[in-house]
């Protein structure tokens, strides 16, 4: 591996000193852009949207774009025919082997190639022209700012040796000017009161620093008010700033002129009309709008409170749960924001295509509207296909699909209907197994909830009904088992940023079918109890050596060593490896009830999928137990509660994830960050499910551990699994553009899974007892590459094993190589 990396390097380094040979004599590379801001060199973020010419993208100080250009030649033939005459010998001998067809296609796949390593960006000529206008865009931006006396001054450095140039750009401010006094005129009676009554707060204050983009934002914030008070036609065109250009003391007064009247084209001419309040007349609703159908007769019509609904075939949305997405109703002042949000909520009920609203003013009035919308509705069914490969520590390799049908306006009031197949295919430690599930699922638009309950969230908020049932059955897969759930679930949109969702009832059965291959598939607990049984004598072995059958005579041997106090005396450490063995055999052999009911708050204020500077925020409380540990009052033989014999799996669950993400310099570069805390803490004695556990590693978590592999604590157990009840893990990531589609990422992941049950049964270094077991968190870091093909990632990452808490000595950088290392493939970001 180190001899491929470094004749990688080499070759790089070759090419690297070629990196103009596509530059003609007498141009120049740019090689880099240096700004000076009074003096001052700095790296100027914020103003690289204003320079015309950047360097050729690098990518760990290489410009690997421009390598890969300059392996193309642009003088090679463009078509067959030229690359035959080029190379004749070669398109005769295939044409004498084959035929024409067969060398004109080998004749292409040079030329291809040829062009495939022209399309990477070619150098970059440094041009006066470009560097002039990045000075005047400087120049324009400064005085944006209020510096109406800078001066910009871009010089050209040319190496004609090397045809390379550097640009640096000389900026000098000057003094900001201020604004002075602020004059308010508003020329219409009706505009002035709203202004008047409104108490808004004028964004323009004496003493502040002149900046475009306040006058920006302050038009934008009247413009809002006046359309949110009923004035349709009020556009920004209404608004006049006046600045006294005239004083020399770098201060500025200003006038803010809101005109009386707008201007309309009547019969060719224009004229002038009054801003008035306009109040809704009339709501007519589409319901299967199609452009080609437009001009059509219209052969269903009803009205449902003042509100007219229409269809060219045949309603089928019941008008009174559609209209309840309609918040601009006849007789009431038009606004802006019920307009958006109508328009936002009719989207969200994923039941059409395009939903169209526009206002007209009704003809012989001139404060009045009619609203037309138009649903385009979505096929009734669709098909839904996902696959997904996996890996993990007890699962070598597996690969996962779902089938789904989605049925949409089931029943009338836009609600979606899910019917979904799952199977899966694993190859794991105890060779291949296989998952088959089903589920269904209605999501309902509004809240089903008795005793009025529906009312306490009200519809602006877009409140969801969720209820699913759903199945699956494994076979060689853990031990078999058979999950049966039940799900209620309500969610609403609190605000734009905020979402709020409640689990009244999580209901989860786990039954396990093969509970006999427990050590067949664990088998390292297999191979600790058979190293216990060279010590231990109070047991009739079925065979000389001491190997333990499967799976009886393990599970009496267990219960053996429990027993005997005298063993625990004399080899404390075997005898508590075995109790181990037996609590975790206990649990992941339990049958579970899990009865869950928990909140969600999440807050995101993303503005859209592009938007790369936001923060994300998520708690989820969750009580498994509630009522149904209430109602019972028996126990098995474990002495662990149970409803209906089935042991009733009851705690306290908590999740805390935060997310940051900002944008650095140009382009998409990104840096991420995540953390992640969660604890859960049981009662009544109970366990907690193998299923509702904490782990570390993964693709998505610490990658260079794998899934299961890493914890708790300071423990390096080798088993094939290792779960926590307290979980901590925090990563950063600096995500970056390669080439084209390829991208890059350094990440840094850490962290670690505890147990703090406080059972007698764990050993000292796996539990958290206070912050010094924080010396526990792992520590791993590594590089990856993605192909974003935009609706979707494939992600490889490579993690190497930086901090291992679990070694005796030389912690940090012991097994940092390729050998030791992690390679994960995953599809989108880990975060």
């Amino acid at each position: 591996m180190k001899k491929l990396s470094f004749y990688f390097l080499f070759i790089l380094f070759l090419i690297s000193c070629n990196s103009t040979k596509h530059v003609i004599e007498g141009e120049h590379m740019l090689i880099k852009n240096d700004i000076f801001i009074d003096s001052v060199k700095t790296q100027g973020a914020d103003l690289q949207k204003y320079i015309l010419q950047k360097p050729n993208p690098r990518f760990l100080g290489l410009p690997l774009g421009l390598y890969i250009h300059n392996l193309g030649n642009h003088d090679k033939p463009k078509t067959p025919s030229e690359w035959a005459k080029e190379n004749p010998r070669s398109y005769n001998f295939v044409k004498s082997i084959f035929s024409e067809k067969q060398s004109i296609a080998y004749a292409n796949s040079f030329i291809n190639l040829n062009e495939s390593f022209l399309d990477y960006k070619a150098p970059e000529i440094v041009s006066d022209l470009k560097v002039r206008r990045t000075a005047d865009n400087l120049w324009a931006y400064y005085k944006t700012q209020g510096y109406f006396n800078s001066s910009v001054n871009a010089k050209i450095k040319r190496d004609s040796t090397h045809k390379k140039a550097t640009v640096s750009y000389h900026i000098k401010k000057g003094k900001p000017t201020t604004l002075d006094t602020i004059n308010i005129k508003i020329e219409s009676p009706v505009l002035d009161s709203i202004y008047k009554n409104s108490n808004l707060e004028s964004l323009l204050k004496m003493g502040d620093q002149y900046k475009d983009q306040t006058f920006r934002k302050e038009a934008a914030s009247v413009v809002k008010l006046y359309r949110n008070k009923g004035v349709y036609h009020f556009t920004e065109s209404a608004l006049g700033f006046y600045v006294d250009s005239t004083r020399t003391d770098f201060k500025t007064n200003v006038d803010f002129i809101i005109s009386a009247n707008r201007l309309i084209d009547e019969d060719g001419q224009y004229k002038e009309r009054p801003y008035k309040v306009h109040t809704i007349k009339e709501v007519n609703v589409i319901t299967d709008y199609s452009y080609t159908r437009k001009d059509k007769t219209f052969r269903d019509t009803l009205t449902y409170n003042g509100i007219n609904f229409s269809a060219y075939r045949k309603i089928r949305y019941n008008p009174k749960y559609l209209s309840q997405s309609l918040f601009l109703k006849p007789g009431e002042t038009y606004k802006d924001t019920l307009t958006n949000l109508t328009r936002t909520h009719l989207k969200s009920l994923q039941n059409f295509k395009s939903t169209n609203i526009s206002f007209t003013t009704i003809p012989g009035t001139d404060d009045e509207l009619k609203m037309d919308i138009l649903l385009a509705p979505l096929e009734k069914y669709t098909l839904g296909v996902e696959t997904e490969l996996t890996h993990s520590n007890i699962r070598n390799l597996g690969v996962s699909g779902k089938f789904s049908i989605t049925n949409r306006n089931t029943f009338k009031g836009a609600e979606l209907l899910k019917l979904s197949l799952l199977g899966s295919w694993f190859n794991s430690n105890n060779g291949p197994g296989w998952e088959i599930g089903a589920d269904a699922s209605v999501e309902i638009p509004r809240f089903l909830a008795p005793f009025g309950l529906s009312k306490l969230v009200p519809k602006e908020m877009s409140p969801r009904t969720l209820i699913s049932l759903g199945s699956s059955f494994q076979k060689n897969i853990g031990l078999d088992r058979q999950t049966f759930t039940f799900l209620t679930d309500y969610k609403w949109q609190y605000n734009s940023k905020k979402t709020i969702q409640l689990e009244v009832l999580n209901m989860q059965y786990i039954q396990n079918l093969n509970v006999g291959s427990f050590f067949t598939i664990y088998n390292s607990e297999y191979e600790s109890l058979n190293q216990v049984a060279q010590s231990f004598d109070n047991f009739n072995y079925n065979n000389t050596d001491r190997t333990l059958d499967l799976p009886e005579e393990a599970i009496s041997f267990m219960q053996a060593v429990a027993n005997d106090n005298s063993f625990q005396n004399s080899n404390p450490e075997e005898f508590n490896n075995t109790l181990n063995i037996l609590d975790r055999y206990n649990i992941i052999t339990s049958d579970f009830l899990i009865p869950t009911i928990a909140y969600n708050y999440t807050y995101n204020n993303q503005s859209d999928f592009k938007d790369n500077n936001f923060s994300f925020f998520r708690v989820r409380v969750a009580n498994s137990g509630n009522i149904f540990g209430l109602l019972s009052k028996k126990t098995n033989t474990n002495n662990k509660k149970t409803f209906l014999s089935i042991p009733l799996a009851e705690y306290f669950k908590t999740d805390i994830e935060y997310k940051k993400f900002w944008t650095l310099g140009t382009g998409n570069s990104v840096f991420a960050f995540r953390t992640f805390l969660g604890a859960i803490f049981t009662y009544d004695n109970s366990d907690i499910p193998f299923t509702k556990s904490y782990f570390a590693g993964g693709s998505n978590d610490i990658r260079a551990w794998q899934t299961y592999e890493l914890g708790p604590g300071g423990r390096n157990s080798g088993l094939e699994y290792n779960v926590g009840s307290f979980k901590f893990l925090t990563s950063a990531e600096y995500r970056f553009d390669v080439i084209n589609r390829l991208k890059g990422a350094i990440f840094v992941d850490a962290g670690n899974i505890w147990d703090i049950s406080s059972s007698d049964f764990v050993e000292e270094e796996a539990k958290f007892n206070s912050l010094s077991s924080l010396k526990n968190i792992a520590v791993g870091s590594g590089f990856g590459a993605r192909l974003d093909f935009n609706f979707l990632i494939i992600r490889f990452d490579v993690g190497f094993k930086t901090y291992e808490p679990y070694l005796d000595d030389n912690k940090w950088f012991k097994n940092y190589t390729f050998n030791d290392a992690v390679y994960n493939i995953g599809i989108n970001y880990p975060f």
